[in-house]
């Protein structure tokens, strides 16, 4: 293991290190710290700067606003900056991402060193910034600290109708018993706008002993580069900027004296606090916001203490043993935290349809809570339906249960306020209630309705939570029919609309949304088995059986040299054939990465067949398809659009599209995960996309143990974010890749499959080949949880299962290669009968083993 630790200290870049700190893991960089963004959340707020301690304009929905101080759904502050004296503290030296909570270390005057410590306490609408000082002989530090403004909500955007610019109102600003306290009330001159009371305090654990207020006070930052909003066409973007036209805040200053004693630790702690009410609610904003921030500073160490302890118990979940890939299992420890970062909540929402920023109609209705994980950080930190759904994947892998049945319980009320009763799924939702788009009356994207259904599916099977599945079910039954009802017009099954790749020239039919809406339809008829809906499952099933039996015929393209499906169907008139559309988007790889559940256990993985599946993923492993961090959202090869092909070719067929060479970390994902469905495991497969999703957390772009949205690519950047502008970046921390390491290790290799909701469990690993033993424990499932070990040593394959939850039924299996014979099959050391089902993995050998107690399964085979 220290030896795994150690190769990946080395391969991090320079100036970066690992190691435990004093509250947990934590990685660290020192190098480019003015060019990563950082972000630290909680609940209730979020904090995004650079990790050397400014706050540059960053962010493209409201151009330069989405980066400061939040608590959805507004914005507090552009930043805080500190000095001592005349000077500023800063640039920071070094930077640090921890469990819950980040770190840098900052320059000071000769014997002064200074630590700065930001997290947000959940369920507090408070940002916490912490400046340690240790001086070598006793002194007194004049500490100055700077804030500056801008209250604005999440919604309207920057181009939006109406927009920020003519929305955001004019802040103001006092000083209110030792703290700055700024404030926006009023009603934003556009139809339909409310009123609203906003307010911000920033104060300290100290009594001020002197104060400023005005128009900047943005530290180092002044005088601030301000932006035009949106930039004049065709000109140059600016180098950086410290503000945008959109903004209207105010600035302040708050001056303290700080005593220190020789070689002892001081923490000075600063506190952002915010509050919002809307003009019908007759409480005060500023009185709320004083009041949380005299919470928040009541005792901040208690505070970091109990949000360190809450991850490090999270961390207990889910814990692995990875020894040929010690980078793949750090990686997993990380994107527990990435998991639990994106868990926001928001209240008192006004849902109001805009059909993607066009409109601004009066709300529709009132959702007085909802708790979801957000998509991304910066600019997606709201409620998205098809991001949600594949997070699911990775959220039960570790146990993180409840947020992300309440990330679907929130989509289901604000598509029952915005949709009523027709069963389509909204696809983004802004913390202030903003239905962006996936309204009844827009286009909607067709995957997330189609997904739906399987996300509930999926927890109710790894919970076995009845009520949740009975809270739930009305609205799955409602979604597949509105796929059928509305977005069927020719009748041949395959839906039509939206699908994940929003691209121009695309057929009405997409390959995501025929492969999603089968599984869905499975899917919901397994929950209406369990409920003894029988018309619903034969309704659904039938449906199902008879996409399945037409999906190769009418979606394999196969010509011209491409061994790849088409990626959407051009519709005929009525009796015709659809006409193939391929243009090489990384939806190529849908087919491979579903599975459909069989009873008891058995799965089906993969709908492509195995030729075909087979023969798609061994092209996108090319380098048309895939690079160093993993694969492109469209391959390369000939095009007729303008630049010509811009790098290698697989096949002869000319597309009409460019291809676009942005590494996403979801394509990433689906392709790890359809490789391990279709038994692919090696060093050149599945291993190479669930470790380069990997890398980006260990080897970071930006922040360190965060996953990004884009990994440096060819047509993105190949340094990554950091090469590009702050308004045109990917998020720095996207939660859905973790789609692509955890459940492959979890599901794919350990071979855990619940169905708890039927009492029962079916373990059924495959090993990397040439790996160890590999384990994992504490893997939770309903109200306990099982340990898992597994081992393929030469032709003997070795399951060990301790279950620790309550079982009606238990299957042990491992997955050999086809090519291989069963000679004998033991249960804790006595021959079992067993059976064996072929499918896209390879040779599944089941044996069905006791409830309690630890049970090893030896398989030993032939060729």
């Amino acid at each position: 293991m220290l030896f795994g630790l150690l190769l990946v200290a080395l391969a991090l870049p320079a100036g970066a290190q690992t190691g435990p700190v004093d509250d947990g893991p934590s990685l660290s960089v020192s190098d480019r710290l003015e060019d990563r963004r950082y972000v630290a959340t909680g609940s209730r707020g979020y904090v995004v700067g650079t990790e050397d301690g400014r706050f540059p304009a960053m962010g493209f929905h409201t151009r330069g606003e989405m980066g400061g101080v939040w608590t959805p759904p507004i914005k507090l502050l552009d930043g805080l900056w500190f000095g001592i004296g005349e000077d500023w503290i800063g640039p920071a030296e070094k930077f640090t991402g921890g469990y819950g909570h980040v770190e840098m270390e900052l320059p000071g005057p000769d014997g002064l060193s200074i630590r700065r410590t930001d997290f947000v306490p959940d369920g507090k609408r408070s940002v916490l910034v912490g400046l340690t000082f240790e001086s070598e002989g006793a002194r007194t530090v004049d500490l100055k600290m700077d804030a500056h403004s801008e209250l604005m909500g999440a919604y309207p955007w920057g181009e939006t109708t109406p927009n920020q610019k003519t929305f955001n109102l004019q802040d103001e600003v006092s000083v209110e018993g030792g703290r700055l306290v700024f404030r926006e009330q009023g009603t934003p001159p556009a139809e339909n706008a409310l009123p609203h009371d906003w307010a911000a305090v920033v104060g300290s654990s100290l009594t001020p002993t002197g104060s400023e207020t005005g128009e900047d006070y943005r530290g180092p930052q002044d005088p601030a580069e301000v932006c035009p909003a949106p930039p004049a066409p065709n000109a140059e973007p600016p180098g950086g900027c410290d503000d945008t036209e959109f903004g209207k805040g105010k600035g302040g200053q708050l001056r303290y004296e700080v005593g220190l004693a020789a070689g002892e630790a001081r923490t000075v702690w600063f506190a952002v606090s915010g509050a919002d009410y809307d003009g019908e609610n007759p409480a005060d904003a500023k009185a709320a916001a004083l009041s949380a921030n005299e919470a928040a500073l009541a005792d901040p160490d208690a505070l970091l203490e109990e949000k360190v302890l809450s991850r490090t118990g999270l961390a207990e979940n889910t814990r692995l043993s990875l020894p040929d890939d010690r980078r793949l299992q750090r990686s997993i420890e990380w994107s527990k935290q990435n998991l639990a970062d994106s868990v926001q909540t928001a209240r008192d929402l006004e849902i109001r349809e805009t059909n993607a920023g066009a409109n601004y109609p009066a709300p529709e209705g009132d959702l007085e809570k909802m708790r979801f994980l957000g998509a991304g950080f910066p600019d997606y930190q709201w409620l998205f339906g098809t991001d949600g759904e594949y997070t699911a994947f990775a959220s039960v892998g570790v146990g993180q249960f409840g947020p992300i049945k309440d990330h679907l319980r929130a989509l289901r009320d604000v598509s029952l306020i915005d949709n009523g009763r027709s069963g389509k799924v909204v696809h983004e939702v802004v913390t202030d209630g903003t239905v962006f788009f996936g309204s009844n009356a827009d286009d909607g994207n067709t995957d997330e309705t189609s997904k739906f259904p399987s996300a509930v599916a999926l927890l109710w099977r790894w919970t076995g939570d009845d009520a949740f599945r009975d809270e739930m079910y009305g609205f799955t039954k409602r979604n597949m029919e509105y796929v059928f009802r509305e977005l069927d017009e020719d009748g041949d099954l395959w839906p039509e609309g939206l699908g994940n790749v929003e691209r121009a020239g695309m057929g009405e039919e997409k390959l995501d949304n025929a492969v999603y809406t089968i599984r869905g339809l499975y899917d919901l008829a397994d929950m209406a088995r369990s409920k003894g809906d029988g018309e619903t499952v034969r309704w659904a099933t039938s449906r199902a059986r008879v996409m399945e039996r037409r999906f190769e015929d009418a979606w394999w393209f196969g010509r011209e040299g491409a061994t790849q499906y088409a990626d959407s169907l051009d519709r005929s008139p009525v009796g015709g054939a659809n006409e193939k559309i391929f243009q090489r988007h990384w939806i190529g790889g849908t087919p491979m990465d579903v599975e459909f559940p069989s009873g008891r256990g058995e799965v089906r993985p993969g709908l492509a067949s195995r030729a075909h599946g087979n023969a798609a993923l061994d092209e996108r492993e090319l380098d048309c398809y895939t690079g160093r961090f993993g694969m492109f959202h469209t391959g390369t090869g000939p095009t007729s659009a303008e630049g010509g092909n811009r790098g290698a070719s697989c096949d002869r067929h000319l597309s009409e599209v460019q291809s676009e060479r942005n590494i996403f970390t979801l394509n990433t994902a689906i392709m790890a995960v359809g490789e391990g469905n279709y038994g692919r495991l090696g060093e050149d497969q599945q291993q190479h996309y669930a470790d380069a999703n990997a890398d980006l957390q260990l080897i970071p772009d930006e922040q360190p143990g965060a996953m990004p949205e884009i990994a440096p690519s060819p047509d993105y950047a190949a340094g990554g974010s950091k090469d590009r502008p702050f308004n045109e970046r990917a998020m720095v921390l996207q939660a859905w890749g973790a789609y692509g390491t955890i459940w492959p290790v979890v599901h794919q290799w350990l071979g855990v499959r619940p169905d708890m909701g039927r009492g029962e469990l079916a373990v059924v690993p495959q090993v990397p080949p040439g790996s160890p033993a590999i384990s994992g424990r504490n893997i939770r499932l309903g109200g306990g949880s099982v340990r898992v070990e597994a081992e393929a040593e030469g032709r003997t394959y070795r399951t060990t299962v301790r279950p620790n939850v309550a079982l009606d039924g238990l299957t042990l299996g491992h997955t050999v290669p086809r090519s291989e014979s069963v000679r004998s099959v033991t249960l804790n050391g006595e021959r079992v009968r067993y059976k064996v089902n072929t499918t896209n993995r390879g040779k599944e050998v089941l044996a069905g083993a006791p409830t309690r107690g630890e049970q090893e399964l030896i398989i030993k085979t032939s060729r």
